[in-house]
């Protein structure tokens, strides 16, 4: 979780708590990270951190849509900003998808 506040805050997103999701709530059983944050501003912020060696497809984006929306309703309170931190190749629809919902793509390697 450090590495993730430290690549967050060269972006600007400076957190006062962070929390670890437990994927077992949301009645999935993907390998994925999902985290909730407060930041300075008291907005709600989701992070959804993917480590896979396949591509991401729009299928997989599809599935981090559905678990946001698992996620808005077992925490009872909507995200104002949605993050998804990637290490494996990105597809262009899948890419322009999430754009079009508003979240911030970010390919690392962390």
């Amino acid at each position: 979780m450090k590495n993730i506040v430290e690549f967050l805050s060269k972006k600007n997103y400076i957190f006062k708590k962070l929390y670890k999701i437990d994927i077992k709530k949301l009645d999935s059983r993907k390998k994925i990270n999902i985290y909730e944050g407060i930041d300075i501003k008291s907005n709600y912020v989701a992070i959804f951190k993917i480590d896979q060696k396949s591509r991401f497809v729009t299928k997989n984006s599809k599935e981090i849509v559905l678990l946001l929306e698992k996620m808005i309703k077992i925490q009872e309170h909507n995200y104002k900003k949605k993050i998804l931190l990637i290490s494996s190749p990105l597809c262009s629809k899948a890419k322009k998808y999430l754009e079009e919902l508003k979240w911030k793509i970010y390919e690392n390697r962390i």
